[in-house]
């Protein structure tokens, strides 16, 4: 591992080339969340839940209709719904922004790659386009639509 006041310590080439474990506890309990709350067994558990609270509708006095019987079941499906929104938010936020850091990682070595081989007119589609994903909707439009010009004309002049 690098020095503290290494100045190749932010460098994503100098390090471990294997992954890491990034997470902390409470990224690690976000993803277990989300994870356990989108498995099959918890689907299943939800189901059951409903189907005994429908069950138990039949027995309770007044039925659906009652008050009593439907706000323990409101409450707790609103509180559940509330804290699964940021929860699940959380977890795409990160997966996307992971993924976006890997797509833009090939992208570098893609454009060096494309270097060497001489390929330098398109290079700037490999680098030109990292952090994209922060720009307005427009200028995302816009740059797809390059993007795919570009294809169509490599596709042409090599097909």
């Amino acid at each position: 591992m690098p020095a503290r006041d290494d100045p190749t310590r932010d460098d994503p080439r100098v390090g471990h080339a294997e992954p890491r474990d990034r997470g902390t506890r409470i990224t690690r309990a976000i993803s277990r969340a989300t994870a356990t709350a989108g498995s099959f067994p918890m689907i299943m558990v939800a189901a059951a839940l409903v189907v005994v609270w429908l069950v138990g509708g039949l027995f309770v006095p007044g039925g659906y209709a009652s008050a009593s019987y439907q706000l323990p079941v409101s409450t707790v499906s609103s509180i559940v719904t509330f804290l699964m929104v940021f929860v699940i938010q959380s977890s795409q936020n990160r997966d996307s922004r992971a993924l976006q850091t890997k797509v833009d990682a090939i992208a570098s070595v893609l454009a060096v790659m494309a270097k060497q081989q001489g390929l330098e007119d398109h290079e700037y589609l490999l680098t030109r386009l990292a952090g994209l994903e922060n720009a307005p909707e427009r200028e995302i439009d816009s740059e797809q639509e390059l993007v795919r010009k570009s294809v169509d004309e490599v596709a042409h002049k090599s097909g």
